[in-house]
């Protein structure tokens, strides 16, 4: 999957409250959201990226997408943040 775009990033929002945020501000070219993450938890952010236009990444693994993002943990979502 598309790993490599996240672990290139320059500026990165991790998690579903963050990445929720950076939606509705319009920060973010691209959300990645992991399949095996809670749907209950992901749909809001799904719903929201549609809503404003923002391509949805699915990707296979939480903890793959938070060893991605830099962290020891699993991340349900990450967005790459847009530059400038």
């Amino acid at each position: 999957m598309s790993y490599e775009k996240v672990e290139r990033a320059k500026e990165l929002t991790i998690g579903i409250k963050q990445t929720i945020k950076a939606v509705e501000h319009q920060q973010v070219e691209a959300v990645y959201i992991a399949t095996d993450a809670d749907k209950r938890l992901t749909q809001k952010v799904e719903l929201l990226c549609k809503e404003k236009g923002v391509p949805v990444i699915h990707v296979d693994s939480m903890r793959r997408l938070g060893k991605a993002c830099g962290i020891e943990v699993g991340a349900a979502t990450a967005a790459i943040k847009k530059s400038g």
